[in-house]
């Protein structure tokens, strides 16, 4: 099983980042794709989940309207296009699976720094 993010790096406060997520070696289509983010000193906090089929989307409140998550499950990707991003959006963002335990995934998260 691997889940290998990309896409991150430094961007001016107001800026875009697209990450991306390409998943192997499980089902993809069947589970269900997130994006965690861990800020220093702080815990590891949910910014967007997508259904199995990608018809039902849930948002941290502090990103609903900035952020969007969408899958394509023809090539096993899971993408975050993040638009006017702040400050306190920098973090490491982690891609997740997740169907039912034991089958939780997680891939080793990519660098966003929001600063000017």
């Amino acid at each position: 099983v691997q889940l290998v993010e990309s896409g991150g790096g430094l961007v001016q406060p107001g800026g875009s980042l697209r990450l991306s997520c390409a998943a192997s070696g499980f089902t993809f289509s069947r589970y269900v794709m997130s994006w965690y983010r861990q800020a220093p000193g702080k815990e590891r906090e949910l910014v967007a989940n997508i259904n199995s089929w990608g018809g039902n989307t849930k948002y941290l409140d502090s990103v609903k309207g900035r952020f969007a998550i969408s899958r394509d499950n023809a090539k096993n990707t899971v993408h975050l296009q993040m638009n006017s991003l702040k400050p306190e959006d920098t973090a490491v963002y982690y891609c997740n699976a997740r169907l039912v335990p034991p089958y939780d995934y997680w891939g080793q998260g990519t660098q966003v720094t929001v600063s000017s």
